[in-house]
């Protein structure tokens, strides 16, 4: 099968399409097919190791010291049909039209992977594969660090780094509660933004939100480069400040903080749960969530689609498509 194999920790181009052995599923495994994944900005950070300083060391004692080596394949969701089953599946069938996230096994940029059936969801026959493939990482994250934030109907949300594949979700989720969104990012993603849901938008390369005088029920920092005293400051009492992608220093200050003031501060990462999932799928069915799509690639031009995420104009998601799908 083909595969995009990567060996060296670095840029785009350390990313190689070649041919390797199909893999065989285990009793309790099925293989997809894999007809859609996505390039998140997560994938490109394990590229390069450019994560923080707090994750490092054990990204590399759990892929490779100096080299990737226990894992080779990057991508972390996808959807696609089911190819084979081990002999304990149970709640599928060959044939089965499914999405997954991969979790620590990555792997989702080959032709076929085989996954634990407890990992797949059976895709809508309402969206195609390319939208299924996007709610694992952005709908399941936006979801959990709405809840994390406790965003009721009426109550205020500052969104920062909203024009990603997380943010474009939580913005449309915390909109159908009734919430009033603020959203921050990047001028090219402004108008997207406005389109989706935002009440306001601001552009952070022209103004500081944290001096708006603005004042928020819930602010949540997708992309983990919001300013902790900054957004404190922004927080009205009671209200909630949620890390996406915490360094260390946000989390010890996460603590003491919420020890010491009557406002909280919250870091955590998302469950796979079988009613987000269906919570999810209501949305999308209502019409009130939409699955943003960037720009959509094929499995050998993986290494353009990460050069385009690292450079930060990735609105909502980018799509590899792999192999034939409908």
């Amino acid at each position: 099968m083909k595969a995009v194999i990567w060996t060296k920790y670095g840029p785009p181009d350390v990313l190689q399409l070649r041919e390797v052995d199909q893999p065989i599923p285990k009793d309790n495994e099925v293989l997809v097919k894999v007809y859609a994944t996505t390039v998140i900005a997560g994938d490109c950070e394990l590229r390069n190791l450019k994560v923080p300083s707090l994750y490092r060391i054990p990204i590399r004692l759990f892929l490779g010291l100096s080299n990737p080596k226990r894992i080779t394949i990057l991508g972390q969701e996808l959807a696609g049909e089911i190819e084979a089953i081990g002999k304990g599946v149970t709640r599928f069938k060959k044939g089965d039209q499914v999405f997954a996230p991969t979790l620590f096994r990555l792997g989702a940029y080959a032709e076929y992977v085989s996954l634990p059936e407890t990992y797949l969801v059976l895709k809508p026959t309402n969206m195609t594969y390319e939208e299924t493939t996007t709610i694992p990482t952005g709908g399941i994250y936006g979801l959990h660090l709405l809840r994390q934030a406790d965003v009721q109907s009426g109550q205020t949300v500052l969104i920062i780094g909203a024009g990603g594949s997380i943010g474009t979700y939580a913005v449309q989720i915390a909109k159908s509660w009734g919430a009033y969104i603020t959203a921050v990012d990047s001028p090219g993603k402004l108008e997207l933004l406005h389109s989706i849901g935002a009440d306001h938008v601001i552009d952070y390369t022209k103004e500081d939100y944290t001096r708006s005088g603005a004042t928020y029920d819930a602010i949540i920092d997708v992309v983990g480069k919001s300013s902790f005293s900054g957004c404190v400051r922004l927080l009205k009492p009671n209200g909630h400040y949620v890390l996406g992608n915490p360094g260390l220093s946000a989390m010890l200050r996460a603590g003491w903080t919420t020890l010491t003031t009557n406002k909280k501060i919250i870091y955590g990462t998302a469950n796979y749960r079988a009613e987000d999932y269906a919570f999810l799928l209501k949305l999308i069915e209502s019409g009130k969530l939409k699955p943003v799509i960037d720009r959509r690639y094929p499995l050998e031009q993986i290494a353009e689609a990460h050069r385009y995420v690292d450079s930060g104009q990735k609105k909502g998601n980018v799509v590899i498509t792999v192999g034939q799908n409908t």
